[in-house]
């Protein structure tokens, strides 16, 4: 012991602490229990350190006491803490209340008394140890073993494990934790699966207000080659749900290096957790920080000039801090001059079911879509999802939102549901239990063609009682895909959801922008043309266009006010103007006159403006 502290000693003089810049948002680095006890060996810890702060400017370091039974003891964690602490750093602990991840991420069973005790044990250990703790997404339980299912009895498993991790957050966790230590913070940090949260326990209607922070996983790695397919724009919109949950406590977001097949993809999901205004920015984690870069993660675009600048990223003996380090580069001129994030708000009820994940879809359609978790009165457009059936009181929010004027757009699959409720009563549409495989669209009298066939259930409606504005077309017949009928001094619209989620971003372009010209027709500014482009609007007249591309497209921003110039934050150069002339129908004004700003981007790339 006496030993291993004199080598610390010699570790803390050699080792340079980066200067610091300032920041809107902290760098975090993320220790595995596994990492703490290869610190025990110094040179080990020395170099590693090196490595990571020679290429990363780094804030803050966790610190994990406990995952799958690796436990760290209180005098050998001190050490690490006391080396941190002398470099600089800001030290906070981490919990992972895991028994086994290599076997289908084993959890805690919370029935078995023995399980309770060593979670207790820990976290009492934890907060003998730290201030700040964050329990790593794993404080929920997959275990149906045989006490779980007698303990259960008749309750549904989102009941039953809704109420216990809910007790076992009161009284195992928190509780003993402030016992020990009263001055702790202790943050849970939620994964990225948040629409099957309640079914494992995760009770965002109990721990936000039990817990004294949350913390957001934002990773998405690969939408394609992965099991859960997220979509990029689900890390910037689970952020921001999370911090309406808990306004002010969202200490920050999480992504790690793994499945992301370039580099670019990588960024995209600090840049989005940023974008999201995130206070502190994770990185998971320090081993593979320290971790020689994959060559086979350059991008075959890699020659253009994308946001992530491959021609100035260094990749000869340089590690994933480097990575990480030039993503971050790439939008620090951007941050500090964002607002606060608006968006279309689609309420999403705790515990709810249905269409799962679809907003992501949407935001990456160009709809800048918020998820809120109450229903938000008076605003002049409210998205609602199959999820929204969650609440029974639905039907009278949406009646009191169109009677008051303002306008409500329901998805295909939340008609499916509330047509058994009452529905017709606001608008007579029916989800049939026929499919129509379509190609064409239908809009203003005018065809337009689509590049392939997509799967969309068939919608049956009383002709004057409400319209189609963009019909889906297949062998001469078509369907809603977009739909309205006036209700009281609103409307509401209705948004067919092909079967395959994915089929949206094979929507022709103008179909697109008709889609987001109505359903976002009260916001400064629209997105036009392709699909897998994201708008995020913020409310000091700054906003970003990024496209998740893989080939170079080119967009508009339009706006129905006259802006005086609309200029590049970074560059400063002024964007072109244009003028889109008003749309009349039977001397009805279908679009006024707008102003159009072409935007060009590479693939994997963004472009952040501001009005002036």
């Amino acid at each position: 012991m006496k030993q291993f502290l004199l080598i610390l000693g010699v570790v803390f003089i050699a080792t340079v602490i980066p200067v610091k810049s300032q920041s809107p948002y902290k760098v975090s680095i993320y220790t595995r229990a596994m990492e703490v006890r290869n610190m025990e060996d110094t040179s080990w810890l020395h170099q590693t350190w090196a490595t990571i702060s020679s290429q990363l400017e780094v804030d803050k370091i966790y610190l994990e006491i406990h995952r799958d039974q690796l436990f760290i003891e209180p005098e050998k964690m001190q050490l690490v803490i006391d080396f941190f602490k002398k470099q600089g750093i800001e030290v906070a602990g981490g919990i992972t209340f895991t028994i086994d991840e290599s076997n289908n991420f084993e959890t805690f069973c919370y029935s078995q008394p023995e399980h309770l005790k060593m979670a207790q044990d820990i976290v009492e250990r934890c907060a003998s140890l730290f201030d700040e703790i964050i329990l790593d997404d794993f404080f929920f339980t997959s275990c149906k073993c045989n006490v779980c299912i007698r303990k259960k009895g008749d309750l549904t498993w989102d009941a039953y494990r809704l109420k216990m991790m809910t007790d076992v957050a009161k009284n195992v966790i928190l509780a003993p934790a402030k016992a020990i230590n009263p001055h702790v913070k202790v943050v849970v940090k939620y994964p990225n699966w948040y629409a099957h949260f309640h079914e494992l326990g995760f009770n965002l209607e109990t721990e936000p207000a039990l817990f004294d922070g949350l913390y957001t996983g934002t990773e998405t790695r690969d939408a394609i080659h992965s099991n859960q397919h997220l979509q990029p724009y689900l890390g910037y919109q689970l952020f921001r749900y999370l911090e309406a949950l808990k306004p002010g406590h969202n200490g920050g977001g999480w992504v790690d290096t793994y499945g992301s097949p370039t580099f670019d993809r990588y960024a995209e999901q600090i840049w989005l957790t940023l974008f999201a205004k995130a206070p502190e920015m994770t990185l998971f984690e320090y081993s593979a920080m320290a971790s020689p870069i994959r060559r086979t993660m350059i991008a075959p675009w890699s020659n253009q000039e994308t946001s992530f600048n491959y021609p100035g990223f260094e990749t000869i003996k340089k590690s994933m801090a480097s990575a990480a380090q030039h993503a971050l580069n790439a939008i620090s001129p951007v941050i500090p001059q964002l607002g606060n994030p608006v968006g279309l708000k689609s309420y999403r009820p705790f515990h709810a079911d249905g269409e799962d994940f679809l907003e992501s879809y949407l935001g990456m359609i160009g709809l800048p879509v918020a998820i809120v978790p109450e229903f938000p009165d008076n605003e002049p457009m409210v998205l609602l999802t199959e999820q929204a059936a969650e609440d029974s009181e639905i039907l009278r929010k949406m009646d009191r939102q169109l009677q008051s004027g303002h306008d409500v757009v329901i998805t295909s699959g939340l008609v499916r549901v509330l047509q058994k409720r009452g529905l017709d009563q606001i608008v007579d549409i029916t989800y049939t239990d026929r499919k129509a495989l379509v190609h064409d669209y239908l809009m203003r009298f005018r065809t337009v063609p689509g590049d392939k066939d997509i799967l969309i259930p068939q919608l049956e409606y009383y002709t004057n009682d409400s319209w189609e504005i963009i019909s889906a077309m297949g062998n001469g017949l078509g369907w809603p895909l977009l739909h309205r009928g006036s209700y009281g001094e609103g409307n509401l619209y209705v948004l067919t959801i092909p079967d395959n989620y994915r089929d949206l971003y094979d929507l022709p372009a103008e179909v697109l922008n008709l889609i987001r010209q109505t359903l976002t027709q009260s916001m400064s500014f629209q997105l036009q043309g392709t699909s897998q482009v994201a708008l995020f609007l913020y409310d000091n007249q700054t906003m970003i266009v990024e496209s998740f591309n893989d080939q170079p497209v080119d967009v508009k921003v339009i706006t129905s006010e006259k802006p005086e110039q609309l200029i590049d934050l970074v560059t400063s150069k002024v964007l072109e103007r244009t003028v889109i002339p008003e749309v009349r129908f039977w001397g009805r004004m279908l679009s006024p006159e707008q102003y159009a700003f072409q935007i060009h981007l590479p693939p994997h790339s963004f472009v952040a403006l501001k009005v002036k």
